[in-house]
């Protein structure tokens, strides 16, 4: 036999069958020629598995008919894996229980081009367990590793040491991966991934079409064609550092069924269904970046869950999830776009988003999130940055695009602190508020100057509720998603700690400059927290105010997940929940209707007005009270125009005198 080394070309086969590459072997163990073996309990080229019997296969086997009865075993010896393709397709592999991670091939006669192939185990480790992965292609730093790949399951296309090109691959069975490569520079150029049936862990990647793994792993995907079908059956996977790119490809995940003993957990190995908590329901994101300092771009990509989210980051620290020119959100009803925890920095430049749920969940505790335009500087410092590898050539033919969401609920939610900036020409539809902030610190910027819009259907720009998870809850020592949210009664309580005239650090902030807004903002916090408004030559039209927020229902559960953020407010005077509205120059807000504020800073070319044929009246603790500044404003030379919604670049008016209240304060549109 000619033995083939590891950098030459591995595979170039046809589209209806792959060369099959089998490691080299000692002269005592199974044949090697494929088509031609006769492993023990065989006869001819079939094998034969009864009822009880355990079959232990100790190398890779070719042969035409594979036959298992009910009870019966086929195994590879400990420290391999065994895989089953037929034609070229991974096929017949189910868990052995739900919540496990051993899977075993099922009873059954499988006819064809039967491989069944013995490779060394690929173990990962998360948290508490140990995942036997399969995958039809590993690479390490030294290539393309066949011991540990399933090269059956490879089809057409060439397979090198550096790359593969056009390869197409297939899986009917579970927890069965695509690509793995770990600490590896390697590229897939136009590969077809397809998968179907469920995965197990998609914090690990256990099932999972491509998987970059290590800081030493850069891995392009270019012009890929990825779809998969099953409960965490994930698309893509960066982790522990790895540097993963995404050009020009096309990448949709479909949700499975849930095995019927499943029960819904936040513990992390465990999982395969999105919490319920977050609003949401899916069992299967289409990708997710986790670990420490690794990163996901996504550029001129389509990406799609059918539910839960397109672009996840889960956990870690340093993560940077980018996508430039994109398009990307969910085919179902409940869903977002891109999720950001902990300190990871998420940016959607130049993109589409098509979102059932939300643009984006931030979920803290010092996540950064930045929506804008694919303008060629920002583009190229990314390039830099993020190290994409993408030529002058490249650069100068990315187009220069604004971000568009549409989403059938919110825009964005606030599960956790985190920064939020909207800018260029960046546009946000929505069914419901453009952000619901549940009780948590943020710091959102959003800038008109170039054209950015904020278009919430129901009116409402910002509502900031009391935190409505119910979190989990302990069974026998697992945390299950059981709780149930239920409404509180009676007014809240006043802490007299709290100061609701005073800025504090952990506020709900929001600046808005440059912009015209129409809409409202409500404060429906029981618990001490401001809602801090700043707007910067911006008009604003609409209410400001504390308010009283309450579900549509008293009790969530589980089964009605979707009632989650939604509320109706009634404006009332603050307790422990501060509304505090800075106009600063050049700047009007337009009262349409009674709102309760606790502070209300002017500048003095500020204006606060009535609608037309209405008047404006201010009263502070029910005491009518004239709206005037303090102290006479000087002449001035003329400047640019005052139009609130100017550009950025143009000098506002200055001025001497400012106007200030503090105590509870209701300006009134009558």
């Amino acid at each position: 036999m000619t033995l083939i080394t590891r950098r030459s070309v591995l595979i170039a086969g046809t589209a209806t069958a792959g060369a099959v590459l089998v490691p080299a072997v000692s002269a005592t163990a199974a044949p090697t020629d494929l088509k031609s073996a006769k492993a023990k309990g065989s006869s001819g080229t079939r094998i034969s598995v009864a009822a009880g019997q355990t079959y232990t296969l100790s190398a890779t086997t070719r042969v035409s008919e594979l036959s298992i009865a009910d009870g019966g075993r086929i195994v590879a010896p400990d420290g391999s894996a065994l895989t089953l393709t037929v034609d070229g397709v991974e096929t017949g592999q189910l868990l052995t229980a739900t919540g496990g991670t051993d899977t075993l091939i099922q009873a059954g006669t499988y006819r064809g081009d039967v491989v069944l192939t013995v490779a060394t185990a690929n173990e990962v480790t998360y948290e508490t367990l140990t995942f036997p992965f399969r995958q039809a292609v590993y690479v390490d730093a030294d290539g393309v590793a066949r011991d540990k790949s399933v090269l059956a399951a490879v089809l057409g296309g060439k397979l090198t040491d550096a790359r593969a090109r056009n390869v197409s691959i297939t899986s009917t069975g579970e927890c069965f991966d695509g690509v793995y490569v770990q600490d590896a520079t390697y590229t897939l150029d136009r590969p077809v991934i397809s998968l179907t049936g469920n995965g197990r862990c998609d914090f690990a990647g256990y099932g999972a079409a491509v998987v970059g793994d290590g800081a030493a792993t850069t891995l392009v995907v270019d012009g890929a064609r990825i779809d998969t079908r099953g409960v965490v059956r994930t698309a893509v996977i960066s982790d522990d550092g790895a540097n993963v790119i995404v050009k020009d490809s096309v990448v949709r995940t479909r949700n499975g069924v849930l095995p019927a003993d499943y029960r819904a957990t936040v513990e992390t190995p465990y999982m395969e269904s999105v919490p319920w908590m977050l609003g949401l329901d899916g069992n299967v994101r289409a990708t997710n970046l986790i670990g420490k300092d690794s990163k996901a771009t996504y550029l001129n990509s389509t990406v799609f869950s059918e539910t839960w989210g397109a672009l996840s980051v889960e956990g870690g620290s340093g993560l940077k999830l980018t996508a430039i020119n994109s398009h990307f959100g969910n085919t179902g009803e409940y869903g977002y776009g891109t999720y950001a925890i902990g300190d990871a920095t998420v940016r959607v430049l130049g993109s589409r988003l098509d979102v059932g749920s939300y643009a984006t969940i931030i979920a803290g505790p010092a996540a950064v999130v930045h929506y804008g335009d694919s303008t060629r500087a920002a583009v190229s410092a990314l390039n830099t940055e993020l190290e994409l590898g993408l030529s002058k050539a490249e650069l100068a033919a990315v187009p220069v695009r604004n971000t568009v969401v549409d989403s059938g609920h919110f825009g964005y939610m606030f599960f956790g602190a985190g920064d939020l900036t909207l800018d260029g020409g960046t546009v946000i539809n929505s069914e419901r508020a453009t952000f619901l902030n549940k009780g948590q610190q943020t710091t959102i910027s959003v800038d008109g100057s170039q054209g950015a819009r904020l278009n919430p259907r129901d009116g409402i720009i910002l509502q900031l509720i009391e935190l409505d998870d119910p979190g989990p809850v302990d069974v026998d020592g697992k945390m299950m998603n059981i709780g149930v949210y239920t409404e509180p009664t009676g007014d809240p309580v006043k802490d007299a700690g709290f100061d609701p005239t005073a800025v504090h650090a952990t506020d709900g902030a929001a600046t808005f400059s440059s912009i015209a807004l129409k809409g409202d903002f409500y404060n429906g916090m029981r618990t001490g927290k401001n809602m801090v408004l700043t707007f910067e030559d911006a008009s604003v039209e609409g209410v400001i105010s504390a308010t009283r927020a309450e579900h549509r229902v008293s009790s969530i559960d589980a089964s009605t997940f979707y009632e989650l953020g939604i509320v109706t407010n009634t404006a009332r005077a603050a307790v422990n929940n501060g509304a505090i509205v800075r106009l600063d120059s050049g700047s009007t807000w337009t009262v349409t209707g009674t709102s309760y504020l606790t502070r209300l800073d002017l500048a003095a070319d500020a204006a606060v007005r009535a609608p037309r044929g209405r008047k404006v009246t201010l009263t502070v603790d029910g005491t009518a009270t004239a709206l005037t500044r303090a102290g006479p404003t000087p002449a001035r030379s003329p400047s640019p125009s005052r139009e609130p919604g100017r550009r950025r670049g143009t000098q506002p008016r200055r001025a001497s005198a400012s106007f200030a209240i503090r105590s509870n304060c209701a300006p009134m549109a009558a």
